[in-house]
């Protein structure tokens, strides 16, 4: 008889998990609003309870404020929370496995969305991290996957022949990282009123073009 009770048990652990993983969702979503339209310091923990529709308990059992933030930004950008690298997802896998003559190009699309979805709460992330340590610490773990990524993305460009294997990777990684940040995109679409499209035909341009100069 105890295998019945077992399963009973199991089934509704299970089913716990998927409402706690299920609210989570919901909270984090309500902060990612609140954090892109209203900022930081301006959202309160009530008020991401009341935009997720739960308890203001359930939310300070969940993350705390600087948590919600940077859980917020990694859904936002990559997709889920806890995301090594952009590199390291499902998605950037199956790229890997296209031709040269795509390659590059399907890459700059990906991440102009990623910086699409993700530039307003990238700004929101840079300013609480001037005052919140553990903002501040997650930013700069954010900051090393982007510099290893873009590294990657060298490096397999230098196996493709699609770049020169004198091209110094780390400098040339540094560039693209520059020309491809959520800053440049805030800067060209955010404020100057470029279409998205307008901005990657920008971003390919100027990434296909630091590839081909000389290194140094």
């Amino acid at each position: 008889m105890s295998p019945p009770a077992a399963a009973g048990r199991s089934y509704r652990s299970e089913l716990r998990a998927q409402q706690a993983m299920q609210t989570r969702r919901k909270i984090v979503a309500a902060a990612a609003d609140l954090f892109a339209t209203q900022g930081y310091q301006a959202t309160t923990l009530a008020a991401i309870a009341r935009r997720a529709g739960v308890s203001a308990e359930t939310v300070k059992a969940a993350a705390s404020k600087a948590e919600l933030l940077i859980a917020a930004f990694e859904v936002t950008f990559a997709g889920t929370e806890a995301a090594p690298s952009l590199a390291e997802t499902e998605v950037a896998a199956d790229v890997l496995d296209l031709p040269d003559e795509v390659f590059l190009t399907t890459v700059i699309r990906q991440i102009g969305s990623a910086n699409a979805r993700g530039y307003a709460l990238w700004t929101v992330l840079l300013g609480a991290a001037a005052s919140d340590p553990v903002v501040e610490a997650a930013l700069q773990g954010i900051l090393d996957r982007r510099a290893a990524d873009y590294r990657r993305l060298v490096d397999e460009l230098i196996a493709r022949r699609l770049v020169p294997s004198s091209a110094d990777p780390p400098g040339r990684a540094a560039a693209v990282s520059f020309l491809l940040s959520p800053e440049g995109y805030q800067q060209l679409v955010g404020q100057s009123g470029w279409t998205h499209e307008a901005y990657l035909r920008w971003a390919e341009r100027a990434v296909r073009a630091e590839m081909s100069a000389s290194a140094g």
